[in-house]
This record gives C-alpha cells, structure tokens and sequence, in this order.
C-alpha cells in the first residue's frame, strides 16, 4: 500500500520538475539578457564626472579687466559646465600672463609647473596671440605696413604649430581649444582700417593650424566685438570688461556643449602630418 501512494506522487514530482524547469531556465536567461542589454545602454553621463581644464595665455585668460578679479571668461564658464548633467565639478588652472606672445608661452609650457597641470587636463583652453599683433604695432607705429604683419604672422603660425605639437606630446588625450582673437585696437587706431582685415586674416591662420589636430577646436570672438550693440571692452579700451568676458564664456560653452564635451572619454588623436 505505501509503494502505491508514493508511485503516483514520484510522478507528479517528476512532472513538475520536467514542466518548470526549461520555462524556468528560459525565463532567467531572457532577464539577464535584458539586464544586459539595459546596463550597456545606460549614457556615458549615467555618473557625472570631475573636468579638469588648463586654461593658458594671455590677458584675456589672466582676466585683465575684470572687475571682480577672478579670473576674466572662467568663473562664467565653470558655473555654466557645472550646469552639465555629466559633469559633477570642474576644476580649473589659470596660467594666463597679461602681455603673453606665442613664444613666452611656448616657454611657460616647458616648465614642470604647466606640464604637471598638462598631464591631469581633460581641456585646455588657449587665448594667445593678440600680443603677437601688439608688438608688430608697437616695433613699427611709425610706418605700419601690411607686408610687416604679414611677416609677422609666419612666425605667429610657426609657434601656435609647436604650442600645438608640445600639448599633444605631453596630453595626447586633452582636448584643446583655441579661442580666436578680436581686434582691441580700432578705439587706439580708428585712423588704420586695415587692421580688422588683419585680425581676421590672423583668425585664418589659427584655424589653419587647428586643422591638423583632429582634438582641436576653434572659438570664434571676433563678431561679437564688431557687432557689439553694447560697451564689451574695460576702461583702457583694449582688455574685455565683464560683460565682454560673460559673452565669451557663453561662446566658449557652446562650442564645448555641441562639439568638445561628447568627445572627451574617446581614444587619443593622431596628429595628421601629411601636409606639415
């Protein structure tokens, strides 16, 4: 009599195990697919980052007539990133020096100073070049000539390439943004009309060096200071004042938004030398 009431309950066993199982199997195979599935598509912004930035250069990256002395575009532009749902913080290294030349520059980033703060940057941000014009304007106030800035502007493409090649070498995955010049001289020299020809033919260059630098990105300025409807430029008439300085952080921001942010964990470029 026991051996008949087991017999039956065996099979019922059995029946439930062959029945369960498969489904069963089935069931948990499909939801870790689908958890995998839903981990790989979670954004890279999922866990918002820290953004280091070295900016270098000039006065303009100093904050040469910014009347809150902190530092011109960069407290604008650090709460505007802060604002970006990927980016937790921003840290930012101001090695901007009023009166810089592409050269001095050159120099300053071979110091163990700027290429320590290189190493750690995922951007670096550049203003350079305006004093380059500065000193041709200077050496020459007597007889200014095209064919001079001309000259000088060789020599200004030639050091903006190595400043360019040393940031690479040292920082293969930053990405670097030059911002472009304005012409600060047109309330000194209204009487040389040339010289916002000059400026924008200085612009050309720049980007033309850029070109070659798949990381590299070029920030237009040189319209807001024409077009300007309001006072964008400090009392000595040649420095951006606040609201000058505001505009070009929103500029820079809009260029890091659309184009610089998405590339920043992508691998690192390789300098395109076939027309070097």
């Amino acid at each position: 009599m026991e051996m008949k009431k087991l017999f039956p309950l065996l099979i019922l066993s059995v029946l439930l195990l062959s029945s369960c199982n498969p489904v069963d199997q089935l069931r948990l195979h499909s939801e870790k697919k689908t958890a995998a599935q839903a981990f790989a598509q979670v954004p890279a912004d999922f866990v918002p980052r820290k953004l280091t930035v070295l900016s270098a250069g000039d006065s303009l990256t100093q904050g040469v007539g910014d009347s809150t002395n902190k530092g011109g575009y960069l407290p604008y532009l650090e709460t505007m990133l802060e604002k970006e749902k990927g980016i937790k913080e921003v840290d930012f290294y101001n090695y901007g020096v009023k009166g810089n030349r592409t050269t001095q520059l050159l120099k300053r980033l071979k110091t163990s100073d700027m290429k320590s703060a290189l190493h750690k940057a995922d951007l670096v941000i550049l203003t350079i070049g305006g004093n380059d014009i500065m000193k041709v304007v200077k050496d020459n106030i007597e007889n200014l000539q095209l064919s001079t800035f001309t000259a000088e502007k060789a020599s200004y493409q030639k050091h903006l390439t190595q400043i360019f090649d040393l940031i690479h070498q040292e920082n293969p995955h930053a990405q670097v943004v030059l911002v472009g010049l304005y012409n600060p001289f047109s309330k000194w020299f209204s009487e040389i009309k040339e010289l916002d020809e000059i400026v924008a033919d200085w612009n050309k260059t720049g980007q033309t060096v850029i070109a070659h630098y798949p990381n590299a990105y070029f920030v237009p300025i040189e319209d807001m200071f024409l077009n300007a409807t309001e006072d964008l430029l400090f009392t000595d008439n040649f420095h951006p004042n606040d609201k000058g300085y505001e505009l070009i952080a929103h500029r820079l921001n809009e260029t890091l938004e659309e184009q610089v942010l998405p590339e920043l964990d992508k691998p690192p470029y390789m300098v395109n030398t076939e027309e070097n």
